[in-house]
């Protein structure tokens, strides 16, 4: 189905129209400035960067009935501190940043979230030299309050733990993932619009 041919149908039909009133003409188009393929929580904040910042209309498909159920609302919720990934890559510089803004932006917008930290353990002594090498890599990417911790010392922390060495990340955290999309859908952004049940 053609691009065009979707926005016409569905921009008129669909029942969810929570963001389409507010199109800049003020009526419904049939064309959009861009098209987002996809309502989990990087479709949506892509969405709404391009609609917010850059002046888009913008339309987002979405396969399934709502928003944000496929890999976007079954994972573990954790706001990552930016330790794993390798040294200048984009993904190291991505993690650190991002999640300095995500922070941000969930205190702004009352989004529930803990920055509770992590510990990284080590069980057994071969283990140990692990916990360097992430340490290390984490130092490199920029990621602040990083120390090791001797089993006492985390095991105070949690007293259920059991391990011989451990490496604390205190920028690490937990967030409610449909808290958060659900504000990025209905922050302030004009020309951004929803349509579910829709298949490319």
């Amino acid at each position: 189905m053609k691009i065009t041919k979707l926005v016409r149908t569905f921009l008129s039909q669909n029942p969810w129209m929570r963001n389409c009133r507010n199109l800049r003409s003020g009526a419904v188009k049939e064309s959009v400035d861009c098209v987002v393929i996809g309502a989990g929580v990087v479709g949506i904040a892509v969405a709404r960067e391009l609609s917010l910042n850059y002046g888009r209309n913008v339309l987002v498909i979405e396969s399934d009935s709502s928003f944000g159920t496929g890999s976007s609302s079954r994972n573990s919720q954790v706001i990552h501190g930016g330790i794993y990934y390798p040294p200048a890559s984009l993904k190291g510089r991505f993690c650190v940043r991002g999640r300095r803004l995500l922070y941000e932006y969930c205190k702004q917008h009352g989004i529930p979230h803990k920055q509770i930290g992590k510990l990284i353990v080590a069980t057994r002594h071969e283990e140990v030299p692990k916990l360097s090498y992430l340490l290390n890599r984490g130092n490199e990417n920029g990621v602040e309050g990083l120390r090791m911790m001797e089993a006492s010392e985390a095991m105070a922390m949690e007293p259920h733990l059991q391990c011989i060495r451990a490496l604390w990340s205190p920028t690490s955290g937990i967030i409610d993932s449909h808290s958060l999309m659900l504000s990025l859908l209905v922050s302030d952004v004009t020309t951004f619009c929803l349509v579910n049940n829709t298949r490319m």
